[in-house]
């Protein structure tokens, strides 16, 4: 019996039914123009199925997300049975080779979307994205840290009212699952409005390596291909708590600069009045406790050692979608 498989083209080459390649995205030119190339690793199953792309490395120096696209392709998860894994572990090749969040032209890559042939370079990082990529895929997991000291909790930001999101969230099954809206020109805005469905990931902080966050992201693309019947394992991800949701949030700020030191552990639920923090000048004048004005998760913490009155020191989450409006931060 003769199978009639679909066509599968992708930056001008045809991918056959069990067959991968490793391919180029040509972008853009330095100035002696050498061509700039960002590596596309592409897989396809024998049988016809979904098309997943796993990407990383959107902002130059959130390494936690390159990690895991990298470990995905060499335990072979990214050989399916059935549809095919697009693998863009680096992104932003500019700001992973600089160790920087954005592009040489100091442009974030991640609000220039859907871009332009010929516009700013991040515009044209966007467009030939949007161009040679984007259409021919149906799901993404879009891979991030935080940025400027932010540590972020595992966590999958999506759109808790699309249903099909929220059910690849809930098999994700990340510590949180946090409703987030559409930033203007992201990457998850264009994809969203192109009819793809994203999940984003969120782990851990930019230029660093961290094994748990590593993990959680592993386990959760192992729980999505099976769920899409992708492809199976030996071993599955093991059984974790369900996911909190978080349906609204408020950002804790300090009360006054100084040095600022964390007294609780990132991803855990604090208690209204529980001490989580302390401000102090270096001078030995002051110390500023800071307390839970409200009790919720606390799901991003920024590490900065030192901060100015009013940084954003604490995020906290709610499962209540009108709890964080009744907030009320005291002296």
């Amino acid at each position: 019996m003769t199978v009639n498989h679909k066509k599968f083209f992708i930056l001008g080459e045809e991918i056959l039914p069990g067959k991968g390649a490793k391919l180029s995205m040509n972008v853009a030119k330095l100035h002696n123009q050498t061509q700039v190339q960002i590596p596309v690793i592409v897989e396809r199953g024998k049988k016809d199925g979904p098309v997943l792309l796993l990407m990383a490395g959107l902002h130059g120096d959130e390494l936690n997300g390159v990690e895991i696209v990298r470990r995905v392709i060499r335990n072979g998860w990214n050989k399916p049975n059935a549809g095919t894994i697009i693998c863009l572990p680096v992104f932003n090749i500019f700001g992973f080779l600089n160790r920087q969040r954005a592009l040489p032209d100091g442009r974030d890559l991640n609000r220039s979307f859907p871009g332009s042939k010929n516009g700013s370079l991040a515009s044209q990082f966007a467009y030939q994205f949007m161009k040679d990529i984007a259409p021919l895929v149906d799901y993404v997991i879009d891979f991030h840290t935080g940025a400027a000291q932010r540590n972020n909790a595992a966590q999958v930001r999506c759109i808790l009212k699309d249903p099909i999101s929220m059910e690849l969230a809930k098999v994700f099954a990340p510590p949180f699952i946090v409703h987030s809206g559409f930033i203007p020109k992201s990457i998850r805005e264009s994809l969203i409005k192109a009819g793809r469905k994203v999940l984003l990931f969120e782990g851990g902080k930019s230029n660093s390596i961290e094994e748990g966050i590593i993990v959680t992201g592993l386990d959760g693309v192992n729980r999505i291909l099976r769920h899409l019947q992708m492809r199976t394992f030996k071993e599955a991800a093991p059984t974790v708590n369900e996911s909190v949701i978080v349906l609204s949030d408020k950002w804790l700020r300090s009360p006054i600069s100084g040095m600022f030191q964390s007294q609780v552990v990132n991803g855990t639920f604090i208690e209204k009045d529980q001490i989580i923090g302390m401000v102090t000048d270096p001078f030995g004048r002051s110390e500023k406790k800071i307390k839970a004005p409200i009790s919720g998760y606390i799901f991003c913490i920024n590490e900065s050692p030192v901060v100015y009155k009013g940084d954003a020191i604490f995020h906290l989450g709610f499962k209540d979608k009108d709890k964080a409006g009744k907030m009320v931060i005291g002296d």
